[in-house]
């Protein structure tokens, strides 16, 4: 655990997992945001904004999202892609209120034949309103749990696919 985790309100967190495809395999996936709602419980959809159509820096795009209690909670975010490294790093920030506000990171380490995939995320803003709602929803919780969920989905589709599975 990160040493900010232990404040009140959302901060940093990650979570990870061996995936037995090629980093260039996983990247590929996960760097293809319109297939994002694929493995996530949280986001429903992407789609690229601003002339863009695929997964290089400055690339924009508005993500749709759903979570809370019972999935009550729908929401809309628009990002930036940061970093597009195939086969090493993919990362990306969201933002809320017109500044940036969260950067999520995937990065992909190559270890005995397989993947390692790390998800992270840093909280850099959110709204007062945001982090108050944030430890009664215990969304640190959810956050964890769906970034599990998310690697566990992944997993299985990038093992389950031919290409890329064993060639680490």
């Amino acid at each position: 655990m990160h040493a900010k985790e232990g404040r009140w309100w959302l901060t940093q967190g990650s979570e990870q997992t061996v995936i037995n495809a090629t980093p260039e395999h996983v990247y590929a996936m996960v760097a293809d945001l319109p297939r994002m709602g694929e493995w996530s419980p949280e986001c429903q959809s992407v789609t690229w904004e601003g002339g863009a159509t695929g997964p290089a820096e400055g690339a924009e795009f508005v993500g749709h999202n759903r979570g809370g209690p019972r999935q009550l909670f729908r929401w809309s975010r628009h990002g930036r892609v940061l970093v597009a490294d195939p086969g090493r790093e993919f990362a990306f920030v969201t933002e809320e209120g017109g500044r940036e506000s969260t950067q999520w990171r995937y990065r992909f380490e190559r270890v005995d034949g397989a993947t390692m995939v790390t998800e992270t995320y840093d909280v850099k803003w959110l709204p007062l309103w945001a982090r108050i709602v944030d430890g009664p929803l215990n969304r640190r919780g959810e956050l964890h749990d769906h970034m599990s969920r998310t690697l566990e989905q992944l997993k299985t589709a990038a093992e389950g696919t031919v290409v890329g599975k064993g060639q680490a």
